[in-house]
């Protein structure tokens, strides 16, 4: 009873989805003796399903995805003991498991839908005041989660808010410290290619103030609305998408190159600007982006900000790398403080 009532309030002291996950797997595996617990994701891409592991335990130790490499998920059809459990609306499922053990699933309903689940993985099955100790923790977990939800996300466009940025840029750039570089040659051949990189974007809807001077603040409200859903059907769930204020939005696009970042940024400039919004008519929007390197956060965010007030200066509806402004001599390398201002 000492050791639960501990986890629980290890549970509910966490501000952080990160850390609540570590909480819930370290619960589990001292409480239940799993050998392995592993908190997912379930999230769609192309209209299909997919499962990914989002914290886990590995070598004895808690690791999270965010501080491991990418990781693009499975097809959820490859469990089809979760697919069964969730078509079915259950709480729990349970299976043996592919080296003679037993995996026992929990998906976790939250408003009628199920974006986490939790496989625990044990030598036998659980006794069934066992699950009903295993089931009390999840209601735990899942209020705490929900609550989460509501502190990290804006009101207004569902995505994740300015306060949750600085926590999540904060950890990308912990993750983003490079190794020591090795002196042997043949180590250094195995070093992961440069031009796979880390990138911030600042999105700014172009001339928005006119369609709340012209249509109203309500209609400006729903053009907000639709450029964020627009934001999360053009970037993957890996990727991190903020609305910062206003008609400002950031994203932190993770683990691609340059050329691909600059592909997709501006896919979702063309989606904007082919989308039909109702009684406005045509929006679009200008974006400015940078490279995630050792620099302090304001200093990368400062240079998102420049490369987007370069683009709003000269056209709007366009995308601008700031390295490229920079090496073309449009803009200086320096921040001017003046005219960014920060956190």
């Amino acid at each position: 009873m000492q050791a639960l009532l501990k986890h629980l309030v290890d549970i509910t002291c966490q501000r952080d989805h990160t850390l609540l996950d570590t909480s819930i797997v370290s619960a589990l595996r001292e409480l239940v003796g799993a050998s392995q617990v592993r908190v997912h994701e379930l999230f769609r891409f192309r209209d299909e399903l997919f499962v990914r592991p989002r914290v886990w335990i590995k070598d004895d130790k808690i690791v999270s995805q965010e501080e491991g490499p990418d990781n693009h998920g499975e097809p959820i059809i490859h469990y089809p003991a979760l697919v069964e459990c969730i078509k079915q609306r259950k709480n729990h499922t349970e299976e043996s498991g592919p080296d003679g053990g037993h995996v026992l699933w929990l998906p976790v309903w939250l408003n009628d839908k199920v974006n986490t689940c939790l496989e625990v993985s044990t030598p036998v099955p659980y006794s069934g005041d066992t699950l009903r100790m295993i089931e009390g923790i999840l209601c735990v977990y899942r209020n705490y989660q929900n609550i989460l939800d509501y502190s990290e996300r804006d009101s207004l466009t569902g995505l994740l808010n300015r306060k949750t940025f600085d926590e999540k840029f904060s950890r990308l750039l912990a993750a983003n410290v490079p190794e020591a570089v090795p002196q042997d040659q043949e180590e250094r051949r195995l070093q992961p290619s440069p031009e796979i990189g880390q990138w911030l974007a600042v999105v700014d809807i172009d001339h928005f103030k006119r369609v709340n001077d012209q249509f109203g603040h309500l209609y400006g409200d729903e053009v907000l609305i639709l450029v964020a859903n627009l934001l999360r059907q053009s970037f993957r769930s890996q990727d991190r998408v903020f609305r910062f204020g206003g008609e400002e939005f950031v994203v932190l696009l993770r683990s691609t190159t340059l050329d691909d970042a600059r592909k997709i940024f501006d896919r979702f400039r063309a989606n904007v600007e082919q989308h039909d919004f109702p009684q406005v008519g045509r929006v679009t929007v200008s974006v400015g982006f940078a490279s995630i390197s050792t620099e302090s956060p304001v200093m990368i965010l400062g240079h998102a900000d420049q490369a987007l007030y370069y683009a709003k200066a000269n056209g709007r509806n366009r995308v601008c790398f700031y390295d490229e402004l920079v090496s073309m001599g449009e803009l200086h390398s320096e921040v001017s403080n003046d005219t960014v201002e920060f956190f």
